[in-house]
């Protein structure tokens, strides 16, 4: 493999104004990459496999819920967790909405994906437990987040919006960090996981996890496509009435061999990191 050039490190061409090189150019009105999602509808049969393709999102699921609850105790503007709505963007095979769907203080789950595969793995797999057979409990559908109806009013948008492991595969992730805004609630969170774009990611995530060990299917991760923590500070802190009086939260995680997944704080800075912000009440 050859190294990537450290001048990419900085290098996020057609920068657009106010957004601090988040990219931002865009052919069509649409966040869907066909080659990512043909990607990810090969992987779909093992999706549900613990020891499979998605391993490390079945280990780091139970930090997703960590990092939320973090999110909804911060003052002043703390969170009752009781009848919570969710939207899961790029849900994949719905290991987080599944679990989210469980939780005693959750109302809903809307999950989406633009793999048709990776869906229907998610539905015939929900359809094993009665819970989550409930009217309403969980919803999925074979959509992007562009095609979903803005919502008009606060009771249609939700307490959490999610995108876990989803900007990194996102060739204009400005474009489509707007899309997901209009759907948090006054007070909502939106909250995401992805990798910074350091050496130490491109050796870890790209070297070492996909052409080492394969723990992750070889082309799963682009490195040009991650985004560093204070890109994505900049961008909110660029958006009117996002992330005030503290509510912006960032945490570094690591994965450790034969232990699983780690918070650690300042781990932002060179590998994989959660990323929350609240919509201002």
């Amino acid at each position: 493999m050859v190294a990537p050039r450290l001048s990419a490190l900085g290098n996020c061409s057609r920068l657009a104004p106010g957004f601090h090189a988040l990219r931002s150019y865009a052919t069509s009105s649409s966040s869907v990459n066909p080659t990512e999602v043909s990607h990810f509808n090969a992987l779909a049969s093992t999706w549900w496999d613990p020891y499979g393709s998605s391993r490390l999102l079945h280990l780091m699921n139970p930090l997703r819920h960590d990092f939320i609850s973090s999110c909804h105790a911060l003052k002043p503007h703390s969170t009752t967790q009781e009848g919570l709505r969710y939207l899961d963007i790029g849900c994949g095979g719905g290991i987080f909405a599944e679990s989210a769907a469980r939780l005693p203080n959750t109302a809903t789950v809307t999950a989406i994906d633009p793999s048709t595969d990776v869906i229907e793995v998610a539905k015939q797999h929900a359809r094993k437990d009665p819970i989550l057979q409930k009217p309403g409990r969980l919803e999925y559908f074979n959509k992007a987040v562009e095609d979903l109806e803005v919502p008009q009013l606060p009771k249609e948008q939700y307490d959490v919006v999610s995108l876990f492991e989803v900007v990194e595969h996102i060739s204009t992730p400005a474009i489509f960090l707007r899309s997901c805004l209009p759907f948090v609630k006054p007070g909502g969170w939106l909250i995401l996981s992805t990798i910074a774009r350091t050496w130490t990611s491109w050796l870890t995530t790209k070297v070492v996890a996909e052409d080492v060990t394969g723990l992750v299917p070889r082309g799963t991760h682009d490195w040009s496509k991650y985004i560093n923590e204070h890109q994505l500070r900049a961008f909110f802190e660029a958006q009117d009435g996002w992330g005030t009086n503290g509510g912006m939260k960032v945490l570094g995680c690591v994965y450790v061999p034969g232990i699983g997944w780690r918070m650690v704080a300042g781990g932002e800075r060179w590998g994989n990191y959660f990323f929350g912000i609240r919509r201002d009440p």
